[in-house]
């Protein structure tokens, strides 16, 4: 009897709904996170990256610690992605730094949060604008 194969399997939501995709460097792993978003947050995921991506001309990606990040080649990461249960929650990890100042804050003194809610309106000018500024800023080291 032939051998059916097995259908790609789901990524696994992990404890408030953050996707687990394995580690890796590149535009296929963070796609993957995406596209494993659950309900409305794919559709922050897909703004948030092509805004990102518009922004920072040569920006790196890479999932690590289940979580997207968007850096520049040599200068570390500057900013990332994660699913919580009722919200995205994008960290600028030097976002102390920026003009405005995002409104989450953070047990870092450098980082601060932007939290996403489902039908909240994304200020896609501002979030552009701390997208360019914190690509400018020395990254981190992951």
């Amino acid at each position: 009897m032939p051998v059916k194969p097995k259908a790609p399997e789901e990524p696994a939501l992990l404890s408030g709904g953050n996707p687990q995709i394995a580690k890796g460097d590149g535009d296929g792993p963070v796609q993957a996170y995406i596209a494993a978003m659950p309900g409305w947050k794919r559709d922050v995921g897909l703004r948030l990256d092509a805004l990102i991506m518009a922004a920072v001309p040569g920006v790196q990606k890479a999932v690590k610690w289940n979580s997207p990040l968007y850096g520049l080649n040599g200068r570390g990461w500057f900013l990332g992605v994660h699913c919580y249960a009722s919200y995205v929650k994008v960290a600028f990890f030097r976002g102390a730094a920026l003009h405005p100042v995002p409104p989450g804050g953070s047990k870092s003194p450098d980082t601060r949060y932007l939290d996403i809610r489902e039908g909240d309106k994304i200020d896609e000018v501002q979030f552009t604008a701390w997208a360019r500024q914190a690509s400018q800023l020395p990254g981190q080291k992951m």
